[in-house]
This record gives structure tokens, sequence and C-alpha cells, in this order.
């Protein structure tokens, strides 16, 4: 809690010297410090579909200064996005070369976006126009 607002909710684990983690509340830290990654104890065990390897691996070859925090950031977007989603939407990037955060970004928030409503008109009045 903080202000009276819930951060974070977490499961409990009542064995001794265990701990459960959720991997996703860690990337805005090691988004400041992505060398740190490699050594995360909280993503030790986080399993990630196969292109998401991949993905680094591509990221870390075309920078490798800053490829690691550019999958850092594609990871943090499960923060709004569910995993079935940005899975798609790095599969379809890596397909077509496109692999950078900004770009995966924008291809996943129309995914993401809830269909309009379909409007009817039937029933309603018709209107035509007619040229004098």
């Amino acid at each position: 809690m903080h202000e009276d607002r819930l951060v974070a909710r977490h499961r409990r684990c009542w064995e001794k010297e265990q701990t459960f983690f959720e991997p996703i509340h860690y990337l805005a830290l090691l988004d400041r410090k992505p060398g740190g990654f490699d050594y995360a104890k909280p993503l030790e065990r986080w399993r990630l579909p196969e292109c998401f390897p991949l993905l680094r691996r591509r990221l870390e070859a075309a920078d490798s200064r800053y490829g690691t925090r550019w999958y850092i950031r594609v990871l943090r977007l499960l923060e709004k996005f569910s995993l079935r989603q940005l899975t798609d939407v790095v599969e379809y990037a890596l397909g077509r070369d496109m692999i950078d955060p900004d770009s995966i970004r924008v291809m996943l928030e129309p995914r993401a976006e809830q269909p309009g409503e379909f409007f009817s008109l039937e029933g309603r009045p018709v209107f035509v126009l007619c040229k004098n």
C-alpha cells in the first residue's frame, strides 16, 4: 500500500526459503539498470515464448549498447497488454524486421483496442439530396 492505494498484490509462500516473484513488477527497475537483467532473481524462472529470446538476440546484435534496454522496454509492454497480445506482435515484428520497441508498441496498441459498436441505420429516416 502507498497512500492508501494498492500498488501490487503477490501470492504468499508458506514454505521455508521459498519466494514467489512477479517478473513484470521488476521491469521498471531493470529499465533503469539494464546491466542487472541477466542476474535478476525475479526473472530466473520466467519462461517466455521462443520469440522473445530471438528478439533479444536481434536487438543486442543491432545495438550492443542499447539492445538489452530495448528488450526490457518491449517486455514492459506486458504492464499494459497480455502476453498473448505481445507474443503475436513480436512474432509479426520479427518476420518484418521491425523490432524496435516503438514499432512494436505502435503495432500492439490498435490490436488491443475494442472495435466500435455497429450503428444500424435500420428504421431511421432516409434523406435524399435533390439538385434544383
